[in-house]
């Protein structure tokens, strides 16, 4: 006999679990986490006078630079600010997505001062080169109480954890729209035009004996166009010395022709020794665009864009080691493509301060904030576009099939490190170069 019966659906299947962490030390770790993994206690807080001495030491230490050059205490300054709102976005939008974030630090090392509230512990630490946000569960090597799995980072949906990866990134990018907004409603924008202006003519050169003048316009030599000041050495090295070239200069507003009679460079220690010599320094030629309030905001929106790909363009050159290896060698003398580190930087500030005044301070601070937020998101551990990379290689994994896939990053370490081991030589060849050979 038989019966016609439905059998009831299945169980639902439980939902995927990250796979337990392997066992790994504390520096694997926090380089996999971008941060300390260690928390304390309530009782292990840093407070008191202790605290109140750690924070006195970083406020004199940060003040001390106005003793030297107010614009290198104004460079500090900023610079913390945007290392600040960094982690903020970070910290924001973890808390908004339901991620539990445990510790928001500025400064790494040692902690001097720090207090808690809710589940987070905030403050501050020794070396104030930076700052981070722990955020739990970042990947499969992070330990969680089996309760908080559901509050981790890696947790949660793709959109989600891009989101959190990339805010800092795009706070910089924020950050930089509002500094262009600035200068472009105060000041106006510069915007390149075909020329190169001499900025400099050494005594007793070719350039100083024709007559050509600091602040003269190079249009165009022997009718050849002359779009940078790379072009100007361009034209000048495809002569010989002794040739004589008609330089077009605009000055004072009239176009004029100066014949320039060309040396042969007699530096024994150059890599241009003998070759066609003027004796000019030149940079770009601008022209000042005014914008009202409207375009202002409008262009400074838009301008992030190209000043995006040239900050990536940029950044590739400077990561080449064999760019490095040519700077420290003496060989290679191009700006672009030359380590730096923010001892040069700060150098820089100062010479900006004291010609361009505040506004100059804003557009270095607006062009430095795009460079760190393009950086930040090259797909290369420890920086966040490593993370973004994880992420999204999970999610190319996982396609329709609706399953949680979780990527084993111990087996990116060797990787992690060896970016690692050429970011610190990248900054130790910028910090020799800064030293002894400064912009």
């Amino acid at each position: 006999m038989t019966t016609d019966q439905q059998l009831p659906p299945p169980p639902p299947l439980p939902p995927p679990e990250a796979p337990a962490p392997r066992q790994h030390g504390r520096l694997a770790s926090e380089v996999m986490a971008g941060g300390s993994v260690v928390e304390k206690d309530d009782d292990e807080l840093v407070g008191g006078w202790r605290g109140a001495l750690g924070i006195a030491l970083v406020v004199g230490l940060i003040g001390s630079l106005a003793l030297f050059s107010i614009w290198w205490f104004v460079f500090a300054v900023g610079l913390l600010i945007a290392i600040f709102l960094h982690e903020v976005g970070h910290f924001v939008t973890a808390r908004w997505t339901g991620m539990k974030a445990t510790q928001f630090f500025v400064g790494f090392g040692p902690r001097l001062w720090s207090f808690r509230r809710g589940e987070t512990e905030y403050g501050i630490r020794a070396i104030p080169a930076g700052a981070f946000v722990r955020i739990i569960g970042m990947n499969s090597m992070d330990e969680v109480d089996p309760e908080d799995e559901d509050r981790t980072y890696r947790s949660k949906s793709y959109p989600r954890r891009m989101l959190v990866i990339s805010a800092g990134s795009l706070m910089h990018m924020l950050i930089a729209i509002v500094l262009l907004f600035g200068v472009y409603a105060i000041d106006g924008e510069l915007e390149q035009r075909d020329g190169a202006e001499i900025a400099q003519v050494v005594a007793g050169t070719p350039a100083m004996e024709a007559g050509l003048l600091e602040g003269d316009i190079v249009v165009s030599i022997d009718g050849e166009t002359v779009t940078g000041s790379a072009d100007l050495g361009r034209i000048v090295q495809s002569n010989e010395p002794a040739d004589i070239v008609a330089f077009e200069v605009l000055r004072d507003g009239e176009m004029i022709v100066i014949p320039v009679g060309l040396g042969a460079n007699t530096d024994e220690d150059s890599p241009l020794f003998g070759k066609p010599y003027v004796g000019v320094a030149s940079g770009g030629y601008y022209e000042t665009i005014e914008h009202n309030i409207p375009s202002a905001a409008a262009n400074a929106v838009t301008d992030i864009i190209p000043v995006s790909w040239e900050m990536t363009k940029g950044a590739v050159k400077v990561l080449n080691p064999i760019n490095i290896f040519t700077h420290l060698a003496g060989t290679n003398d191009d700006l672009e493509t030359r380590p730096t580190t923010l001892v040069g930087v700060t150098a820089i500030s100062d010479d900006v301060g004291e010609s361009e005044g505040i506004i100059g301070i804003m557009y270095l601070f607006a062009v430095l904030n795009v460079f760190v937020g393009v950086f930040n998101m090259f797909p290369l551990l420890p920086l966040d576009g490593g993370h973004a990379a994880i992420a999204t290689y999970e999610r190319i994994r996982e396609g329709r099939s609706g399953k949680r896939y979780y990527a084993d990053v111990a087996k990116l370490m060797p990787f992690a490190m060896a970016v690692m081991v050429l970011l610190l030589g990248l900054f130790t060849a910028g910090l020799y170069l800064d030293t002894f050979n400064p912009l």
